[in-house]
């Protein structure tokens, strides 16, 4: 019965997406900004590698909720598609890939985190290294995860896009939030493009450039969780697109 219901009811996939999307946001948040906000000195390797090893469990924890963050991620994708398929069967599909690579592509990244604390512990065969070598590997580690998140975030720019392009020609949902989603979309390849071709403008423009980026994705958590879609709405959207199939 609760399957039949979940499989007849777009609102349940709006509300299981939402909670999961403000989960992805508040596990992002956390990892970025109370983790390596704050064990990592910006170029200062030395620093950086003593909080880290002062702070292993959290540096551990951050990389814990970054990979929650991904799986929920899965869940999330899934919800849109079913909910975003009446609209264009075609672009919900390519949506869903754009995600699935995005989301693949930071799930390795964290590997990179893993790094400092294999070159940072006490492991026999590292003490023929310099520690000044091993730091300074450990901080390049580090800057690498941030080059491997700006990769996949130009496949969710792309994801942004398309999914605002959905929305706002769902009627399921307020076209407001399809544009936000476009503009974060926007945000998101300017700030990927510019990190990895002018790293210095990039420098200029975060965090601020990324502000436009929590408003959409939080307001869509929101709207998912609390609103939901219009049923009716959905269910006449549903139904043409079988017509259509049947054709």
């Amino acid at each position: 019965m609760a399957t039949s219901a979940m499989e007849t009811s777009p609102q349940a996939y709006a509300r299981f997406g939402g909670l999961l999307y403000l989960v992805i946001i508040f596990a992002g948040a956390m990892g970025e900004l109370f983790v390596r906000g704050k064990l990592v000195v910006a170029g200062d390797a030395a620093q950086t590698a003593g909080r880290i090893m002062a702070s292993e469990s959290l540096w551990r924890l951050g990389i814990g909720g970054d990979l929650l963050m991904h799986v929920c991620d899965v869940f999330v994708m899934w919800a849109l598609y079913v909910l975003l398929r009446p609209v264009s069967r075609n672009l919900a599909l390519l949506n869903l890939l754009l995600n699935l690579i995005q989301t693949a592509v930071l799930a390795v990244n964290k590997l990179t985190l893993l790094v400092p604390l294999l070159l940072l512990g006490n492991n026999a065969y590292l003490k023929a290294i310099d520690t000044a070598q091993l730091q300074a590997w450990s901080y390049a580690a580090i800057e690498l995860h941030e080059y491997g998140f700006g990769v996949g975030l130009i496949f969710f720019g792309c994801v942004c896009l398309v999914e605002g392009h959905l929305i706002r020609k769902s009627g399921f949902l307020p076209p407001l939030l399809g544009v936000l989603m476009q503009i974060a979309g926007l945000c998101y390849l300017i700030n990927s493009v510019a990190l990895l071709l002018a790293p210095e403008f990039e420098a200029r423009l975060f965090p601020a450039i990324l502000m436009p980026c929590l408003v959409a994705e939080l307001s869509l958590a929101l709207w998912l969780l609390v609103k939901g879609v219009n049923v009716d709405h959905w269910k006449e959207r549903a139904w043409m697109a079988r017509t259509r199939a049947l054709e």
